[in-house]
């Protein structure tokens, strides 16, 4: 790499060489602008054998330059997969590109995506005396793009389906696989012919494939980094976990860089997550159970259009992440949040706007909630609650939401609090119990229980009697029990009660 281009390289090729002689066929999930291509594209000139690239790295030394593979290399991430014309020309066009860049002769004329993707490995291992490498990038996105409109997106697959088939049935021409993509959908519905497909998703080993540790950020960028606050970066843009060392997307910290160190939503912007409502209401959730939720190996792995679980789809898209695993009684168990604060503050604002049709309100009104939080201002902070129900337009807007979304007027605290960028603990256990929400702003703690149409006494009362509050006790910080009270026909807050504790 041109030193003059000043550009920076975040070497992943220990963990390469380390997958490379692991296996032979792998797949991999990660959010939109993790890496994935880039991973692919290394691959691509690691089995070419383009050693110039690698000149200086950890596997300089530690591979076969004098092998030279033929690498079919498929990204999925352009085009309109709309219709099987439309499907079956994209396909097409990836294919007869490697067939040229390859110089590979075929017998028959491409015109048919699956039996063109077998001729070509079949004449790739002939030609070259060496068997193929297979890389496909957004593998999903035909279905993901539908993700709404179940019958194409099904389609999609099925087609899909049959592609990726032709990889297990040449088995014998094939030196290795990788799959990459957003999502991870069913291997029963998608890759039930690739069964020897290893998914390393969240295995340990290779966490860091893809995104930036701390460290590689500290040690690669140092030079970008002066004047930056390490731990205010930590807490914006890292903490994507799959069992090892807590990630950074790299789309951010590069816009970071870019524009002037300024703390933006960067990754958020890029993306259109609308599709996160058109679920949310075919899957109402109570918010802070949502970004607080223990989900499965089942939930995980079942993923796929025919069923579609909230939790599932706000990991894999990289809104939640890993919090903890643990073994449950029928195998292991996981524990999903906010992975930092760009996702909190810009997830909830979205959920936020969609519950209460509210915008502008909004902005003017979040300065008066973080002062009264950070002010310890009890009084301000019951305005700002009630200010915020009475400007809700119930009659043209949320009655609608509300006949089918239990705890809306929780979830609205919660989604409104949270989009301040605070540190919050939905469902906060304590030895006796859990309380539905815990705010922290500097030296305050606030642990707040909620009631639907019964008297707001009783939730503070709950949390006295409950001991909700004890952990944060004889902690240098100041300690206040709130207890708010709905009522479902007034649609407001109709008791706010509070103690120091």
């Amino acid at each position: 790499m041109d030193p003059k281009e000043n550009y920076v390289y975040v070497a992943k090729t220990r963990e390469i060489r380390d997958l490379v002689l692991s296996g032979k066929y792998f797949f991999l999930s990660r959010p939109r602008r993790f890496g994935k291509s880039v991973l692919i594209s290394t691959l691509h000139e690691l089995f070419h054998g383009n050693k110039g690239l690698f000149k200086g790295l950890y596997i300089e030394d530690k591979w076969d330059w004098e092998k030279n593979y033929p690498v079919i290399k498929i990204s999925l991430g352009g085009g309109d997969f709309r219709n099987e014309e439309g499907f079956n020309r994209i396909l097409l066009n990836l294919l007869r590109r490697y067939k040229r860049l390859l110089g590979v002769k075929t017998e028959f004329s491409c015109d048919e995506p699956v039996s063109c993707f077998s001729e070509l490995i079949e004449r790739c291992f002939e030609q070259f005396k060496e068997k193929v490498v297979i890389l496909i990038d957004e593998y999903d996105k035909p279905m993901l793009d539908f993700i709404t409109d179940r019958e194409l997106a099904r389609q999609n697959r099925d087609k899909l389906k049959s592609f990726y088939d032709i990889i297990k049935d040449l088995d014998e021409y094939i030196r290795f696989v990788f799959i990459t993509g957003v999502s991870k959908f069913s291997k029963l519905n998608l890759f039930s012919g690739l069964n020897n497909l290893n998914d390393i998703t969240v295995d340990p080993s290779f966490a860091t494939l893809c995104g930036y540790t701390h460290q590689e950020v500290v040690d690669d960028f140092r030079e970008h980094l002066k004047g930056v606050d390490l731990e205010k970066l930590k807490e914006w843009y890292n903490g994507y976990n799959y069992f090892a060392e807590p990630l950074y997307n790299p789309f951010d910290i590069l816009l970071f860089l870019a524009q002037n160190k300024e703390y933006r939503p960067y990754w958020w912007c890029t993306g259109n997550p609308s599709f996160l409502i058109d679920l949310l209401k075919i899957q109402p959730r109570y918010l802070p159970d949502l970004e607080n939720c223990i989900v499965d190996d089942f939930v995980l792995d079942a993923f796929d259009v025919d069923y579609i679980d909230i939790a599932a789809l706000l990991w894999q898209t990289g809104y939640l992440t890993f919090k903890e695993k643990y073994e449950g009684i029928d195998g292991m168990e996981y524990r999903l949040g906010l992975p930092n604060k760009e996702i909190q503050i810009s997830l909830n604002k979205l959920f936020l706007h969609y519950l209460t049709g509210l915008d502008r309100e909004l902005r003017e009104s979040r300065k008066e909630l973080v002062q009264a939080f950070f002010n310890g201002d009890l009084e301000l902070l019951r305005h700002a609650l009630k200010s915020l129900f009475a400007s809700i337009p119930y009659h043209n807007y949320a009655n609608s939401i509300i006949q089918h979304y239990e705890g809306y007027y929780a979830s609205v605290v919660y989604a409104y609090i949270a989009s301040l960028g605070l540190r919050l603990i939905p469902e906060d256990v304590s030895s006796k119990g859990r309380v539905d929400l815990t705010v922290i702003a500097d030296d305050k703690v606030y642990v707040m229980e909620f009631k639907v149409d019964s008297e707001s006494r009783k939730a503070l009362e709950q949390i006295k009697e409950k001991g909700y509050h004890e952990k944060y006790l004889g902690t240098s910080k100041r300690v206040f029990l709130v207890g708010i009270g709905f009522n479902s026909r007034e649609k407001n807050v109709v008791e706010f009660e509070w103690a120091k504790a």
